[in-house]
């Protein structure tokens, strides 16, 4: 089965703010480095703003290193999935991600599950004329009962979802009980372990990210449960590091989260 990185595992070293911010070229580079198999570049600015030269270098660097390339969005507008599915074309993606709410220019896009099942129809046969399967993540924004019966509402064997438990947390779901749900409709997995535990003095409660294996995230369950098929589904690892002293640190520290949880992640697939 094939595991990964996403361009979330780098944010804070390829934030534009940053000294010397990574290209995505960077990134894909570093991810052969450390033996991943899978770059997903998603929700970055060079994805949305994608040229035809930067598609051409980053296609051809992953041939050479032998990588996946999938990408991510958010939103479900039909405009704005079928530009990304040229953009997934063009560097030869299978997946795109994406989420039900997203922003458009400036204004939230919330649409009822109606409506997104709507949109969905007309633009999911677009992707499974061109191979390419699009996945909705689990998100505390809507519920992953809503979420599923949207899936269920279009039924393609190109459309799924982007199991990441994490997030189901702070919308009141246990993760066990997000596995079991969606285990059925699982497209590509966001491998990002978390750890829920009260603030000094008791006051309150922090859900933060951690290194794969060192939280409460149990991920030998999840891959039991959903029994992911080696050849389409994809293990992308992620995460949410709060910032440390300086930019510098914070950036070592995140390298560091990112080819250890990547070796975990390695590790459970025998």
């Amino acid at each position: 089965m094939a595991i990964g990185v996403s361009t979330y595992a780098y944010s804070h070293r390829w934030d534009p703010g940053s000294p010397q911010p990574l290209s995505l070229l960077q990134m894909l580079h570093d991810v052969a480095d450390l033996g991943g198999q899978v770059f997903q570049i998603c929700d970055h600015p060079d994805l949305e703003a994608l040229t035809p030269r930067l598609a051409a270098a980053l296609r051809e660097a992953a041939a050479e290193r032998d990588l996946i390339l999938e990408t991510g969005t958010r939103g479900t507008g039909v405009r704005h999935l079928r530009t990304h599915l040229t953009h997934a074309r063009a560097l030869g993606a299978r997946t795109v991600r994406s989420m039900v709410y997203a922003v458009v220019d400036g204004a939230d896009d919330r649409p009822t599950a109606e409506e997104s099942v709507q949109r969905l129809r007309e633009v999911v046969p677009d992707y499974e004329a061109a191979g390419v399967t699009l996945g909705l993540e689990t998100y505390e924004q809507i519920s992953t009962s809503e979420l599923l019966a949207i899936v269920d509402a279009v039924d393609s064997p190109h459309l799924g979802i982007v199991l990441d438990p994490a997030n189901c947390v702070a919308g009141l779901e246990h993760p066990r009980d997000v596995v079991r749900r969606l285990a059925r409709r699982v497209v590509n997995i966001h491998v990002k372990d978390f750890t829920f535990t009260r603030r000094e003095g008791w006051a309150g409660f922090t859900l933060a990210s951690c290194p794969l294996g060192e939280g409460q995230l149990d991920y030998r369950d999840l891959l039991a449960v959903v029994q992911p098929d080696p050849s389409r589904v994809h293990q992308v690892l992620e995460h949410w590091l709060v910032p440390r002293g300086d930019a510098a640190a914070t950036r070592a520290a995140e390298a560091d989260w990112t080819a250890r949880s990547l070796g975990t992640l390695a590790s459970y697939q025998h």
